[in-house]
């Protein structure tokens, strides 16, 4: 998400280093740099046009203290600017006693899987018992794929044979209270364009059914267009926030840079991934360190939080501080960082990483698997004590792993300098 857009405002910042002040001169050459990368990002025209006067006028009239470049104050303005348009982060979902959320949106903007995604995090994060009601009598399918998302989350699916979607939610919201559900999501019907029937039906649910929330579900792929269809929405609902799918694929990012500037509609999440846990809450200030390459270490330490297991952490560490690292333990920690993504992405939420390019490293993720084949198919005592493997060790290893001898002793060299590496932390000889 951001490439482009963060690659071109970073050479933006980096042309202002040869200059020795930002001058009136000068500033309209760097503006309309911005204002060129921002329109191609998707962002709005008229929030282009008021952010760049903002950029130029806060520009112009800042003191510059000797010890600052004229590119570290005008990279300050233009996050401070960013910030104003993104918003304050208001990504928090209702969590009340009871709590009823409405899901909204066009057909095809993901928003039966954003169900299932929004369901396991409320489960997970407030420790709240979710159920799914399937309002989607017209959609092929729309009710067997909810069906499929909550029996793989372990989630009910509140379904009814009716074809008044208004009954079928009314009913599931009674038949939630009466069995112990704390937190109902309504999976409603999309139209390719919004269109009074719609619009009638969504008014009709939300009248009967009172929710705390309404969502709307806009796919970030459809760019400009996305302001047009939150505006529709908003004149007949009062949504309280918006959900961007797909912001993993192929988007240039400036909707999410024009919807709260143009609507005051908060943008909640962001889905990152098809993957019914690929869901994360949309922080400005995080993005926006994302957007300049300054990683991401919250979001980061939250990932790992969720997915590693605290105690295998615990036990690594003492083995670590007592030199009894062996490749058993390399490789449970080679499956714990598997668990937080491709590891190009984690790269990327380390901050500093683009400062030596680090942020572009494509890793394949096959040499992975491969040290993973290595590894298991040696035995325990060659894990627990690889000095042992020599030639025809190395030889079988290989064989079995479908992998050639250069690869084992790369793997087994490789380990020995971590080893070092971990020596020289724990007797604190390391220096950065």
């Amino acid at each position: 998400m951001f490439e482009n857009l963060s690659d071109r405002l970073q050479k933006v910042v980096k042309n202002i280093k040869g200059y020795g002040k930002i001058t009136d001169e000068n500033i309209g050459d760097i503006l309309r740099e911005v204002r060129l990368v921002l329109l191609e990002a998707d962002v709005d025209y008229t929030v282009v046009k008021e952010f760049t006067n903002k950029v130029k006028e806060k520009a112009l009239g800042v003191e510059v203290q000797t010890s600052l470049k004229p590119s570290e104050v005008f990279l300050n303005i233009l996050k401070e600017e960013l910030l104003e348009l993104l918003g304050e982060n208001d990504s928090k979902l209702v969590n009340n006693n009871f709590n009823i959320v409405m899901l909204i949106g066009l057909q095809g903007s993901g928003k039966t899987t954003t169900v299932g995604k929004l369901g396991k995090l409320v489960r997970k994060k407030y420790n709240k018992k979710p159920i799914f009601i399937a309002c989607d009598i017209y959609r092929p399918a729309a009710i067997d794929q909810l069906k499929q998302i909550g029996k793989e989350l372990d989630i009910y699916v509140y379904s009814k044979e009716s074809k008044d979607p208004v009954d079928i939610a009314v009913s599931g919201i009674k038949y939630a209270k009466d069995n112990g559900y704390d937190y109902v999501f309504i999976d409603t019907a999309g139209r390719l364009h919004i269109d009074e029937e719609l619009m009638i039906e969504l008014k009709n649910i939300e009248s009967n059914t009172k929710p705390d929330e309404i969502l709307l579900i806009i796919d970030s792929m459809i760019g400009q267009d996305s302001i047009n269809v939150i505006k529709g929405f908003n004149d007949n609902l009062k949504i309280s926030g918006v959900i961007l799918t797909k912001f993993d694929g192929d988007t240039k990012g400036g909707v999410a840079l024009s919807v709260r500037h143009i609507t005051n509609i908060p943008i909640k999440y962001v889905g990152i991934s098809e993957k019914l846990d690929g869901i994360i809450e949309f922080d400005p200030s995080r993005m926006i360190g994302r957007i300049f390459k300054e990683g991401d270490i919250l979001s980061l330490m939250e990932k790992a939080e969720e997915v590693i297991d605290k105690e295998e952490a615990k036990d690594l560490a003492k083995k670590i501080n007592k030199g009894n690292f062996n490749l058993e333990d390399f490789l449970s920690q080679l499956k714990q960082i598997k668990k937080l993504g491709p590891l190009e992405n984690i790269i990327k939420m380390v901050p500093g990483m683009s400062k030596y390019g680090l942020d572009k490293a494509n890793i394949d993720p096959k040499q992975m698997s491969h040290i993973e084949a290595i590894i298991q198919s040696m035995t325990p005592k060659e894990r627990r004590n690889p000095d042992i493997i020599k030639s025809s060790r190395k030889q079988r290893i290989s064989k079995g792993s479908g992998t050639s001898v250069q690869e084992v002793n790369k793997l087994l060299d490789q380990f020995e300098q971590m080893k070092k590496m971990m020596k020289m932390f724990k007797n604190g000889n390391l220096k950065f």
